[in-house]
C-alpha cells in the first residue's frame, strides 16, 4: 500500500478488485460472459437501454493533408499520437493546408460506428463551453448518440487533434487535451453507465490521474451492475506509458481488449507476436488483435482464430480504423454473435473508413453488414 495518510492509484486499484470479487463471480477464467450476480444480493441488477457506454476524450479533429517532409520539419512522429500543448496546437492549426473540422476522439469515434451499425449507445466526455465543444455536441447528437456531460464553464478549451494524413494514408495526430484534462470521477454519469450492457474504455484517456480513478470508478459500477467491460490500448505510447496499470487493468478487470499489434508487442515488452498472444490469452477471456491488411486475430475459449480484412481499392486515410473494427466487433458482441462474425462486422467497418477522408462512417454500417449476409 501506499505511504501513511495518502493512497496511491494502485492501493485504489486493489479496494476496486477487492469490491468487485464481493459483487461478482467469474464462472470460468474462459467463461466471462456467465459473469452473474453473487448471492449475496449486494449487486443491482437495472435495466439495459444502451448496447454500449463510451468513456473517453472528447475532441475535434482537424485533419489535413500533408507529406513527409512536412512532418519532419515539425518533429511530428509519424502514424502516432503526439500531445501537445495549446500554443503548439494553434500554430499547427494554422500551418494545416485546407483543416478539415470534425467531430473525433478514438472513443467517441467507436461509439459513432456503434450508431452506425443500429446500435443503442451513448457516450461520456468532456468538452469546453465554446463552438468546438457545441460542435462535438452537435454531432454525437445527431449521430443519435445521447451526449449529456456538462460542459466546462471556464478554463482550458475543447480538445483537438490536428490530424496529418500523408499519401499513404499514415495518420499523425497531435493531440491537445484541453477540457477532457479535467474530466474525473465527476464527470461519470452514473446512471448511464448502469444502462449500459458494455462499458468502452478509452486507453487514451489514461494519461491523467483523474481519468484513472473515473475509470476506476466506472468500471466498479458497471461489475456491480452485472456488466461488461471493454477496453482498447489505444496507441503504443500510451501503452509504454502505462504499462504496468494496462496489465493490471487487462488481468484484472477487463473482459474485452481491443490492441493492434504494436500495442500488443508494447504491452508485453516482447517482438514475438505469437509469445504475445499468448500471454495475452492467459490474462483475458476475450481480446481483438488488429494487423493492418493482414486482418486480425481473435482470442476466446478455444484456439485463436485469423479473420482477413475485407479489401480496400485505395486507402485514403487510416484515421479511425481500429475504432471502427472496434465499433463492428462491440456490435457483433451486443448481439450475441460468434467471435469470427464480431471480426467480419470490424473488418466491415474499417473497410469503410479508411476509404474515405474523415474517422467516422459515410455508408450505413447496417447496410454494408446486410449486404456481406449479416443481420442483427
Amino acid at each position: 500500500m501506499g505511504e501513511p495518510g495518502w493512497v496511491t492509484w494502485e492501493d485504489k486499484y486493489a479496494i476496486f478488485i477487492r469490491r468487485r470479487l464481493s459483487c461478482a463471480a467469474v464462472a470460468s477464467s474462459r467463461q466471462l460472459w456467465q459473469l452473474a450476480p453473487s448471492n449475496q444480493g449486494i449487486c443491482e441488477m437495472s435495466e439495459i437501454r444502451f448496447d454500449v457506454v463510451g468513456l473517453g476524450n472528447a475532441i475535434v479533429d482537424v485533419m489535413s493533408k500533408t507529406d513527409d517532409a512536412f512532418l519532419e520539419k515539425w518533429g511530428i512522429h509519424k502514424n502516432a499520437m503526439n500531445l501537445i500543448e495549446e500554443d503548439r496546437a494553434e500554430a499547427l492549426t494554422k500551418a494545416a493546408v485546407d483543416p478539415f473540422y470534425t467531430s473525433g476522439g478514438s472513443g467517441a469515434n467507436t461509439i459513432a460506428g456503434l450508431a452506425s451499425f443500429g446500435a443503442r449507445a451513448a457516450y461520456i466526455g468532456k468538452v469546453s463551453k465554446d463552438e468546438l465543444g457545441s460542435q462535438f455536441t452537435r454531432e454525437m447528437t445527431a449521430s443519435g448518440v445521447p451526449f449529456a456531460t456538462k460542459p466546462l464553464e471556464s478554463g482550458p478549451a475543447t480538445a483537438r487533434s490536428i490530424i496529418f494524413v500523408t499519401e499513404d494514408g499514415a495518420r499523425s495526430m497531435n493531440t491537445f487535451l484541453g477540457a477532457s484534462v479535467l474530466f474525473s470521477k465527476d464527470d461519470v454519469d452514473e446512471n448511464t453507465v448502469r444502462a449500459g450492457g458494455i462499458l468502452y474504455l478509452e486507453g487514451y484517456l489514461f494519461d491523467r490521474e483523474d481519468a484513472k480513478e473515473a475509470f476506476v470508478f466506472a468500471s466498479e459500477i458497471a461489475k456491480a451492475a452485472g456488466r461488461k467491460v471493454a477496453l482498447t490500448l489505444s496507441d503504443k505510447f500510451c501503452v509504454d506509458r502505462h504499462r504496468a496499470s494496462f496489465l493490471q487493468l487487462v488481468r484484472n478487470n477487463v473482459d474485452i481488449l481491443f490492441a493492434n499489434e504494436e500495442e500488443l508487442l508494447s504491452l508485453y515488452e516482447t517482438k514475438d507476436f505469437d509469445a504475445a498472444l499468448a500471454a495475452l490469452q492467459q490474462d483475458t477471456a476475450v481480446a481483438a488483435v488488429t494487423r493492418s491488411e493482414k486482418g486480425s486475430v481473435v482470442i476466446g475459449a478455444g484456439d485463436p482464430i485469423s479473420v482477413k480484412a475485407e479489401p480496400v481499392d485505395q486507402v485514403l486515410d487510416t484515421t479511425g480504423a481500429g475504432d471502427q473494427y472496434a465499433a463492428g466487433f462491440l456490435f457483433g458482441i451486443s448481439r450475441g454473435l460468434p467471435l469470427e462474425t464480431c471480426a467480419h462486422l470490424g473488418h466491415i467497418a474499417a473497410a469503410e473508413v479508411i476509404a474515405h477522408f474523415g474517422p467516422r462512417p459515410e455508408q450505413s454500417y447496417k447496410t454494408l453488414a446486410e449486404q456481406a449476409g449479416i443481420y442483427a
